[in-house]
């Protein structure tokens, strides 16, 4: 067998936030779409990254085992037990009480380990050095803000310190959380993939900035009444971007075009009731009006 080719060389990061009670996983590598197999989660159960000489199996059987209440450590256990090619894989979980586990066979490429501690672990094989993982666990314990702010920044940290010795290609953010999930049905919170860049992890960050933008709910703080000079930008704004025919139109007129506006731009999950926007939408509708005006 070719375990050259097999191996899923990378370097993640599993966590949990006992306030908010998800669970993800952050992911880079030199490999095509390592999202694709890499990060398992669960909401309310647990997290998993398989890596290395990946197993898909640890992330569903994993999963499955922390459904019926085993921790962390009792999966890992279990796991590697049963496989024959436990020298070859590496692992990281974490449960939904914040219970961590991290493994790495002794048959990894250097440089091969991982650091497990409360709420996380993170791991990695053929990186630049111990200094990679060390460098991610503390930026976890260290930033605040949301699960997936944390997690990005460890791996952004990770790819400071040296990250994959071969290279960079592919990232990957899984974030779960009961009903997180588009309109509300599913736990799939976040999962955003980066499958093939020159700069795969600060285009992750990209592309999840315009994902809290598009999908993340409106801040009571941030709703604003469309009225007086708000109405007046608005109605210019959204004439010069083809929304509006009309070159006086009335109060129904711009808010009908606004409403329009959300909904072909995708804003859904930031619509308000009638005669209401949100900041965000704003401020984007006045970056799509400077950035017109700057190609002309």
């Amino acid at each position: 067998m070719n375990k050259d080719r097999d191996f899923v060389n990378t370097y993640s990061i599993v966590g949990f936030d006992p306030e908010t009670k998800e669970l993800g996983v952050a992911v880079a590598s030199k490999f095509l779409s390592v999202g694709s197999i890499v990060p398992w989660a669960k909401a309310g159960v647990g997290a998993v990254a398989t890596q290395s000489w990946a197993n898909p199996l640890y992330g569903k059987e994993g999963l499955e085992l922390m459904a019926e209440g085993k921790s962390a450590e009792e999966v890992l256990k279990i796991l590697t037990e049963n496989d024959e090619q436990k020298l070859f894989r590496q692992v990281g979980i974490v449960d939904a009480n914040g219970n961590s586990a991290t493994f790495s066979g002794s048959e990894c490429y250097d440089w091969a380990g991982g650091l497990a501690g409360e709420n996380f672990a993170c791991q990695g094989n053929i990186l630049a050095g111990r200094e990679v993982v060390e460098a991610m666990a503390a930026t976890f314990q260290a930033t605040e803000g949301d699960l997936a702010t944390r997690l990005l920044k460890a791996l952004e940290s990770g790819e400071n310190a040296g990250g994959d010795r071969r290279g960079k290609q592919s990232a990957a953010l899984l974030v779960v959380k009961e009903n997180g999930g588009y309109g509300g049905v599913t736990d799939r919170y976040l999962d955003l993939r980066v499958d093939d860049h020159k700069e795969p992890v600060k285009e992750l960050e990209r592309i999840f900035a315009l994902h809290q933008l598009y999908f993340k709910k409106s801040e009571p703080g941030d709703i604003l009444l469309v009225e007086g000079e708000l109405k007046n930008k608005l109605s210019a704004a959204l004439q010069k971007l083809d929304f509006l025919k009309s070159v006086q139109p009335s109060d129904d007129e711009v808010l009908e075009a606004l409403k329009d506006f959300h909904l072909i731009e995708n804003f859904d999950e930031r619509v308000q009731e009638k005669g209401k926007v949100d900041r965000k939408v704003v401020e984007y509708i006045e970056f799509l009006v400077s950035d017109g005006e700057k190609g002309q």
